[in-house]
């Protein structure tokens, strides 16, 4: 049990016997739906892939078995309706099962699938289905998305299908219908057949500082999600693993569809419409999860919650990523659970790139080391290495090769490919420094960092410090232009339940950031904020608040 990933990779070991490298077996014919899926379904039927359940107690236990077949009829009612290899497909299905049985059918068929959120706005989905020449939306019935698609539809060329689940509505196509009269499923053969280095997913990248770029992956990257499960999630192929994400962002297929089944582990799948720290900690329970992963907004709630509550007995093991950890919410965490998060990091660009691997010792704050998948320094501006305590970006290196996971490209944009692509680097824009052991610690994106009379101010550092007053649930710190000292650091931060907004209570903070930390770092500006702005993915976009400070 759970040795089949043993076949797609070469591992180097160190002295210790820990994994230094990694290589991948590459067939020029792999694909995730017939190599994987199809392969466990037929040697081991009845293994569980997947245990989904919503909010309103509705459960089902899905085999291999179950999602072979789900995926085969799905495959053949796609080409009924002409889908065919190299098709864009958008999947807008938040955490339904339907999503897992739609998007391995497009891998099995050849088809590009882009998942996306159903948060999508009008203007949003035009620009999605005119970038990729979207041919057809899987769509949910929740919320008004399908709405909002039929009003883009109009200013779109290319999209011609709609297919609804778990609903009818005019001027959509039924899932269920189309499935249930589908006939039996014919693969694709000769050129019709999906190739490993052609496209097979294609992610809009969460739009940070711009209009989202597109992300292009082959069926290799599948392969390159062998690290992210088995050397940081730990995966048990006997156990559950419950990843935090709604399908339309790239963290669910790190951690709810492909190194998790190449490892054979059965994955969790909480269909939820809004997060509530209370539900998940009961389903956590009831579900017996063994393995856990969520980015670290998440873990701020649990840590609010009395976990001691809960049984959470099953749980050996938690990972966290999306955005930069805070010491103090590891701490928490700890305190509360006795397991020690392990953080990792990469990017819709690229699988693992950092992580504090299964034989690690985490160190609070650090993204650990580099992924033995990758060969990954920190540079200046002139692309040499910087030492450590310095602070750099990360990038990888391509030489030999372009590393297996690494994105193809943003797709039909040369120009912002050569700027991210060049020089026998991959340049990730986030900038980190490392200890003289290696681990990496997150300082911030390039355009994030604050230069205020003459010092370099990471916003993490300062955002760490803050989120240590117990007042403070959530907090964004940017530059703010200043005549005198060209930028000086504010902090907009969302209070914790039971707290009130007041010029005391930010003289507090002022003051316990100049204590704890350097005090040229303290943010002379303190706003509070209801909420913060995120992108779709939930990540915090300073660059919005730049932009509105900027605008004042």
């Amino acid at each position: 049990m759970g040795r089949l990933y043993k076949e797609y990779v070469i591992e180097q070991l160190d002295p210790e016997g820990n994994i230094e490298s990694v290589g991948y077996r590459r067939d020029p014919n792999f694909n995730f739906g017939y190599d994987i899926v199809d392969r466990i379904a037929r040697e081991n039927p009845d293994k569980l892939a997947m245990v989904w359940c919503n909010e309103n107690g509705e459960e089902r236990f899905i085999t291999f078995r179950e999602m072979k077949e789900e995926s085969d009829r799905t495959a053949s009612y796609f080409q009924s309706l002409g889908i065919k290899k190299g098709d864009a497909v958008m999947l807008i299905l938040r955490r339904h099962y339907e999503f897992w049985y739609c998007i391995v059918a497009l891998h099995k068929l050849g088809a590009i699938a882009i998942p996306a959120t159903n948060q999508l706005m009008t203007m949003d989905i035009i620009y999605r289905v005119n970038s990729a020449s979207v041919k057809a939306v899987v769509c949910t019935p929740d919320g008004d998305i399908a709405d909002l698609v039929d009003e883009a539809q109009p200013e779109t060329e290319t999209l011609k299908i709609k297919i609804l689940v778990r609903a009818k509505k005019e001027g959509w196509l039924s899932y269920e219908e189309g499935v249930s009269q589908a006939l039996p499923f014919s693969p694709p053969t000769g050129d019709d057949r999906p190739k490993a280095d052609e496209i097979m997913l294609m992610y809009f990248s969460s739009g940070t500082t711009g209009m989202p770029k597109m992300v292009a992956h082959n069926h290799y990257y599948a392969l390159a999600h062998i690290p992210t499960a088995v050397y940081w999630h730990n995966v048990d192929p006997n156990g559950l693993h419950f990843t935090v994400s709604e399908t339309g962002w790239g963290k669910a297929v790190w951690g709810k569809l492909y190194g998790q089944w190449i490892a054979e582990a059965a994955i969790f799948t909480f269909d939820f419409e809004k997060f509530n720290a209370d539900d998940m900690l009961k389903k956590m329970s009831k579900y017996k999860v063994t393995t856990f992963c969520a980015p670290p907004t998440i873990y701020r709630f649990l840590i609010k919650e009395d976990i001691s509550r809960y049984d959470l007995s099953s749980l050996q093991y938690c990972t966290t990523a999306g955005e930069a950890l805070n010491p103090e919410v590891y701490k928490r965490f700890k305190e509360q659970t006795g397991i020690k998060l392990k953080e990792g990091f990469g990017q819709t660009e690229t699988t693992l790139v950092l992580a504090t691997t299964t034989w690690m010792e985490p160190r609070p704050g650090s993204m650990g080391r580099p992924s033995p998948a990758y060969s990954v320094d920190l540079v200046d501006e002139a692309g040499d290495s910087v030492s450590p305590g310095e602070v750099g970006e990360i990038v990888l290196r391509l030489d030999p090769d372009k590393p297996t996971g690494l994105m193809m490209e943003y797709y039909r944009n040369e120009e912002l490919t050569a700027r991210a692509i060049r020089d026998g680097l991959y340049h990730t824009g986030d900038t980190a420094w490392r200890d003289e052991d290696g681990y990496y610690f997150y300082v911030g994106r390039t355009d994030d960092i604050i230069k205020s009379s003459g010092y370099r101010i990471g916003p993490f550092e300062v955002e760490s410090v803050i989120m240590e007053h117990p007042s403070v649930l959530e907090c964004a710190v940017t530059g703010v232009p200043d005549p005198l000292r060209g930028q000086v650091v504010k902090a907009t931060i969302v209070l914790a339940r039971g707290y009130e907004p007041s010029d005391a209570l930010a003289k507090e903070i002022q003051d316990y950031v100049k204590k704890n930390t350097a005090p040229y770092k303290y943010p002379r500006i303190i706003e509070f904020v209801e909420e913060l702005p995120k992108t779709i993915s939930g990540k915090i976009r300073r660059t919005e608040i730049r932009k509105r400070d900027q605008a004042q």
